[in-house]
């Protein structure tokens, strides 16, 4: 089961059917057996996805992705300027040097 890939929707899923076999009176432990996943990753999905509905969870997703997006694209700006101001110090010391 290693490095199998959920969908939010299907995470979501898996946490209500916890919910539902603990109040019908399964513990913790079996429940999470039952839905096929370790405790530790039901108490990080848990954590994550807790009370979210579908909607929102998708939506925190697309967020996550579009923010990891645009950090790279201010990190490709920024290795720009560096270069380009190396560049300057560069002609600027040449042009000192005359």
């Amino acid at each position: 089961m290693a490095g199998k890939k959920h969908s939010v929707e299907q995470i979501i899923q898996k946490l209500r059917q916890v919910e539902v076999l603990v109040a019908e009176g399964s513990s913790i432990s079996e429940a999470v057996r039952q839905i096929e996943v370790t405790e530790q990753t039901y108490y990080r999905w848990r954590n994550e996805y807790g009370g979210m509905r579908t909607d929102q969870a998708k939506r925190l997703k697309e967020l996550e992705q579009e923010n990891a997006r645009l950090k790279h694209l201010v990190a490709e700006k920024e290795l720009d300027i560096r270069i380009l101001q190396e560049g300057m110090a560069l002609a600027s010391k040449k042009y000192s040097a005359r």
